[in-house]
Formats: structure tokens, C-alpha cells, sequence
């Protein structure tokens, strides 16, 4: 088990459409990282931007973005996750992908589409939340719109880090910032939310506010600018396992069938 964990946050302004120019952006920052991490996250539809036509942008699990996301995990011997819009068999998913520094992924498609937008129009939903362990650690991974709704991410199975990968628009960023800290205390978990900046192809402003919460709440770091930044903060196990220990709340917890 290791205890410390080192994530690194990429809060970015992709270019709308242009999987090719993001990757080789996407590429300068991630070499530009001066310290050894064990994870490298990047926001919602990195490749892309929010993209509501996705049989124009989207790729197979074996495409363009997703095999340049297993390059970067073996060159720099990290994981690396986000999420990008994947056909498979007729459908399209919101999917976020992670990816082992062996090559090797995992996924979770979106649950809650944001039919505010219309997302549940174009995208499937998924229907199984993923919990898996990198490097001792239990993660549990969710797409934006996830983050406004408590059940789906309740803590019933003891993981140690949430991470919400986002497109959340400056107009509620006031929201974004009150849900992150809201998942950390209720689940008593560490909380990593990488959001972009910059306006998208359709005229829709995000401005960061990309962090890291602990479970007590307190935010160990947080982007304080509206453009593009990146840093890297560090998870303790023993930090948690103490939180845990003096104020056992989870014992209390609900129990929901999902």
C-alpha cells in the first residue's frame, strides 16, 4: 500500500474540435509536470470540448485520443484519466477512461446526462458506477453533471478518492464549488474536481476553479485563476485513516441499493 498519492490537475482550454491540436498541447503541459506524479487528470471531453454531435467527434476504444492516453501513461509512468465521446456498438458514451502507466484501461460511462442540454438525447447513460484500486488506493470516478446527486456517489464502499471530471460553466461555478466540498465531508473522502476555462464553440464560458478537497472538507488546493493552470497536490492514507478513526460518521451512514 502506498501512502501518499500524487495527483496532478490539468484545467484546460481545449480547442473546440480539434482532437489533434489538444493532444499536442495537452502533450507540452504534461511534459512540462517537474515532479514525479502518480496521476495526471484531465477535464470532461478533453479531446474535444462539449460536443452534442457525437457521431462527428466520436473515436473507438482503440482511437486517436485514447491510444495517445496510453503513450503519455508509459512515457511518464502514470495513470492518466478523463473522459472523451466513444462510439461502441451504435451508441455514444460520455466515457471516462483511465489508463494504467502499463497501457491497460478502465471506464465509466456517465450516468447522469445533462438533459438541460439535451445530452441524454445523443449520449447513453451507464448504468454501473466503477471502484477500482491504483497503487493501494480505492478511486471511485464521475462525469460533471454526477456531482449533483449524492446517492450515486455515497461512500458505501469505502473509497478514498472521488474524482469528478468537468465542463461546468462559470454561471454555476458558485454550485460546483459547494458540491465538491459537500461529496468530501458526507463521504469523508478525498474529492478531485478538474474543470476547463475558456469559451467553447458554443459561446459557453467556464472558468476553473479545478481542486482538491479533504475529507474534512478543507480545500488543500484550488486553481485561483480562470485560465489554463496545473498542479500537482498529495493525498495522505494516514491523514484519511485518522479522519476516519476520530470521527467515525461512515458507521452511521445509509445504505442504498444502486
Amino acid at each position: 500500500m502506498q501512502n501518499f498519492l500524487k495527483i496532478t490537475l490539468v484545467q484546460q482550454d481545449p480547442l473546440w474540435r480539434s482532437v489533434s491540436a489538444n493532444l499536442a498541447r495537452l502533450s507540452q503541459k504534461i511534459q512540462s509536470i517537474k515532479e514525479q506524479t502518480d496521476l495526471i487528470l484531465l477535464p470532461e471531453m478533453f479531446s474535444t470540448g462539449f460536443d452534442m454531435y457525437p457521431k462527428i467527434m466520436a473515436e473507438k476504444m482503440d482511437g486517436t485520443a485514447v491510444q495517445w492516453m496510453q503513450k503519455q501513461a508509459q512515457t511518464h509512468n502514470a495513470a492518466i484519466a478523463g473522459s472523451l465521446i466513444i462510439e461502441e456498438n451504435g451508441q455514444y458514451f460520455n466515457r471516462f477512461v483511465f489508463v494504467h502507466p502499463s497501457g491497460n484501461l478502465i471506464h465509466y460511462d456517465k450516468k447522469h446526462l445533462f438533459h438541460f442540454a439535451g445530452e441524454d438525447q445523443v449520449y447513453s447513460p451507464g448504468t454501473h458506477r466503477l471502484l477500482f484500486e491504483y497503487k493501494g488506493w480505492k478511486i471511485s470516478p464521475f462525469i460533471c453533471y454526477d456531482l449533483r446527486f449524492p446517492v450515486w456517489s455515497r461512500n458505501t464502499e469505502n473509497y478514498d478518492v472521488a474524482l469528478f471530471v468537468a465542463n461546468w460553466p462559470k454561471p454555476r461555478i458558485d454550485t460546483w464549488d459547494v458540491l465538491l466540498k459537500a461529496r468530501a465531508i458526507e463521504n469523508q473522502s478525498y474529492c478531485v474536481g478538474v474543470n476547463r476555462v475558456g469559451i467553447d464553440g458554443n459561446g459557453h464560458e467556464y472558468n476553473g476553479h479545478s481542486q482538491v478537497i479533504d475529507p474534512l472538507g478543507n480545500i488543500l488546493q484550488k486553481s485561483e485563476t480562470e485560465t489554463e493552470d496545473i498542479f500537482t497536490v498529495t493525498l495522505s492514507k494516514k491523514k484519511l485513516a485518522s479522519i476516519r478513526t476520530e470521527f467515525p460518521f461512515l458507521k452511521d451512514r445509509d445504505l442504498f441499493h444502486l
